[in-house]
Parts: C-alpha cells; sequence; structure tokens
C-alpha cells in the first residue's frame, strides 16, 4: 500500500478510479461505517477558508483528489501530488462494475424522477432511495430523518450526492451515531451524470482537465462564480505551500 499524499492540508490517497473503486468494493457490508471524500478545487478552498471544515475530511476512510487542475498545477510547482480519482468516475466504476446480481444501495439525493434511468443505466435493484427537501441540512428534525434513513437501510455501499459540504457533515453525522455500517460515497453530481440530469465533457477534455470549462459553458450562471471567482485561488494556497516547502 503506498503512502498517503499531504497535500494542502489532507491526506489523500495516492489512487486512480480503478484502485479506489477496487479498495472500496472489498470492504464488507458489515464492517464499521466509513466515508469516501472527493475533494476538488472548491473544497479545498472552502476548507481553508472555513479550517473548521476540516475534521469532515481527515475523519474520513478515504480522502481521494477529484481534480486533474490541482495536480497538474501541484506537480508543476514542484509539489508531490496524488493520482486523480474523480468522485463521478468512481460512481460509475462502482455501480456498474462492483455491485452485485440483486445488490441493494442506498441512495441520499437524486431527484426522484430520475432514479429508473440510473437503475437503467447501471443495471441495479431498486435502491433504497431518499432525496430530502432543499435546506433540509437547517431542519434539526429533516436532518434526523435522513441519517436515521441511512441506518434503516444499511447498505455495503451508500451514495450521498447533495452537495459539498452537506454530505460530508451527513457522512460524519452517521459516523458519529456508531450504529452504521458499510461505506458511504460524497460525490456531489455523480448521479446525475449517470442519470443523464448533466451531460459529462468529452473524455479528451476530462483528460485536459478542462472539464469544469465543458460544465461553465453548459450552465454559466449557476457556475461562473464558482470557476471564475471562488476556485482559482487554490493556485495561491498551492504556491504558498511551494514556498513552506522551501523555507522548511
Amino acid at each position: 500500500m503506498r503512502d498517503p499524499v499531504r497535500l494542502l492540508g489532507l491526506d489523500f490517497a495516492d489512487l486512480d478510479v480503478a484502485e479506489a473503486a477496487a479498495r472500496i468494493a472489498a470492504r464488507p457490508a458489515t464492517a464499521k461505517f466509513g466515508y469516501v471524500v472527493t475533494p476538488n478545487a472548491d473544497h479545498l478552498v472552502r476548507l481553508a477558508r472555513q479550517p473548521a471544515l476540516l475534521p469532515l475530511y481527515r475523519n474520513a476512510s478515504l480522502c481521494l483528489l477529484d481534480s486533474r487542475v490541482v495536480r497538474r498545477a501541484a506537480r508543476v510547482l514542484g509539489l508531490r501530488a496524488p493520482k486523480v480519482a474523480p468522485g463521478s468516475d468512481l460512481a460509475a466504476r462502482l455501480l456498474r462494475r462492483h455491485v452485485l446480481p440483486g445488490e441493494r444501495v442506498t441512495i441520499i439525493g437524486l431527484r426522484r424522477c430520475h432514479l429508473p434511468r440510473l437503475i437503467d443505466e447501471c443495471g441495479l435493484t431498486a435502491p433504497a432511495h431518499y432525496d430530502p427537501p432543499m435546506g433540509f441540512e437547517r431542519d434539526p428534525v429533516e436532518w434526523q430523518r435522513v441519517v436515521q434513513f441511512v441506518l434503516e437501510h444499511p447498505a455495503r455501499l451508500v451514495f450521498l450526492a447533495i452537495g459539498s459540504p452537506r454530505q460530508e457533515r451527513l457522512a460524519a453525522a452517521i459516523a458519529a451515531t456508531g450504529m452504521a455500517t458499510g461505506t458511504a460515497l460524497c460525490i456531489g453530481a455523480g448521479l446525475d451524470f449517470l442519470a443523464g440530469v448533466e451531460r459529462r465533457a468529452p473524455a479528451w477534455l476530462q483528460r485536459a482537465g478542462l472539464e469544469w470549462l465543458h460544465r461553465l459553458a453548459a450552465d454559466p450562471s449557476r457556475l461562473a462564480r464558482r470557476y471564475l471567482l471562488d476556485d482559482p485561488p487554490v493556485f495561491a494556497l498551492l504556491l504558498r505551500e511551494r514556498l513552506g516547502a522551501a523555507q522548511r
């Protein structure tokens, strides 16, 4: 097993999608509950601004880098960088290759109207599914209802597709009960891509690290601020880490 790679305050597993999926799939349904986080540039900038969120990521069973841009920038600056395992690709591989015939997964998020397409695309047995209402994280009763749903529908694989940092907070809350089992994956919009709600960039754009540009062009009103204002400070964070390493 390769040593984790420390970058911007997190210990990343040096795994690609296939390696990460195999490791996750090997955990039995009865294993003590653990969760997987997949931080990208947006997450990393948020963590720098809100360090109180760091324990959510540091307490995860597995932390995987979900940004080719961050990896390339880190390497250009001379920093060690982990392999990239995008959450969307990880979800797709697990659902298509590692779910056993007849096995039932649990899904939090994804509109119910899109669930049949996901089932068809991945050949799934009908999942245990709950789509919490908007703003549920601010309603203690609804928040507990979601936690309880996961406890009452144990599965080897639990997909939390409700956006960051809600999904990471939810994973930590489920873990804190001490009663859950299996592995949860915090994968953002990964299920939307699989269900055809959003179209992914062509493979060559993904390999070039330009998937963000494709998504920006598809939904500028929602993503312009994130990609053009909120995320670019990640380069300054990487540069600061490189300068700090040089001084040490």
